[in-house]
């Protein structure tokens, strides 16, 4: 029987429904990655130029891109070089960090969220004190929160994670996560250590959205009262939630189908459903704000032009 002391490759089983497409599949995915980092770095690089979009609210979004292409580089080139091996495999080592990578990403993202929920809250409900409160010392604090938070709780879990002894070395997934790790442990007694972290972390990260919700009670409640504070919340808060929506529904979507979906389902739709928070979200968040955000859309269409002109 296998235990943590030889349990040092996994075999990724999810990727062998693919086998007849593995070409047609790598280029779609090669060219769906390329497309994902080309837009996110594109929203970085106009912000970091352009100094007049050196702002809270566009310091955040660009954090935002960060976290999309942190998240779907710790998946998308491991998952390339997969198509083309017949058996994927991927060290124990390797798949404690892309766990890591994978929860950290989801949780970074909705940790963003939430500071740029609170950031509306304070531009649109008490926009006398805006400057004072979002300073450049506040706007460091609040990024350095929504990368650390996450980081040092799955720290914690894949330590944790770390010291089961395992049963097992087949994960049913195109990628590692701590849930999967979980089933092959040896003694549901060993895991109580990680389901009390998982327990914690859903508990911090329900009170991310509880506190969205408040914020946007006040700025609902707020924009109601002037034609301008309708125009600032449409301009600025529409891409947000749009964003937000979509995420949260995704995740709790998958949270749902890894504690209780059934096996008898197609492993291609398996696979499909257990990465579309890398699929959906990394693209449309820079499409959405690039398009909906009055001076990212600006200074795209003058750099589009200077593109033409030449």
């Amino acid at each position: 029987m296998e235990n943590v002391s030889v349990v040092r490759v996994f075999t990724l089983a999810g990727i062998n429904e693919t086998v007849n497409y593995r070409m047609t599949i790598f280029a779609l995915t090669l060219l769906y990655y390329c497309v994902i980092l080309f837009f996110n770095i594109c929203l970085i690089t106009i912000i970091i130029v352009d100094e007049n979009l050196h702002e809270p609210m566009y310091v955040l979004l660009c954090n935002f891109c960060i976290n999309g292409i942190y998240g779907t580089t710790g998946f998308y080139p491991k998952f390339l070089l997969d198509l083309l091996t017949s058996i994927p495999q991927i060290s124990y080592e390797g798949c404690l960090f892309q766990a890591f990578i994978m929860y950290s990403f989801a949780c970074s993202d909705l940790s963003i969220l939430a500071v740029m929920a609170y950031d509306r809250y304070v531009a649109i409900c008490r926009p006398l004190h805006y400057r004072s409160i979002m300073s450049k010392r506040r706007v460091t604090q609040l990024v350095c929160f929504s990368w650390l938070t996450p980081f040092c709780i799955f720290s914690i879990s894949v330590i944790l994670t770390s010291r089961l002894s395992l049963c097992g070395s087949k994960i049913q997934k195109l990628f590692c996560v701590n849930w999967v790790i979980f089933k092959l442990a040896c003694n549901e007694s060993d895991i109580v250590s990680n389901n009390i972290v998982s327990y914690a972390t859903i508990v911090i990260y329900v009170l991310h959205g509880v506190f969205i919700m408040w914020t946007y009670m006040h700025l609902v409640k707020t924009s109601v009262k002037s034609i301008d504070d309708r125009v600032r919340f449409m301009q600025t808060c529409v891409p947000h939630l749009i964003s937000l929506s979509t995420f949260v529904t995704i995740i709790i979507f998958d949270l749902l189908y890894m504690r209780f979906a059934s096996t008898k389902l197609p492993q291609g739709l398996q696979n499909f459903i257990a990465i579309e928070f890398l699929i959906i979200p990394p693209l449309m968040n820079p499409l959405i704000y690039g398009f909906k955000l009055t001076k990212i859309r600006n200074r795209i269409i003058q750099f589009l032009f200077i593109v033409l002109m030449l």
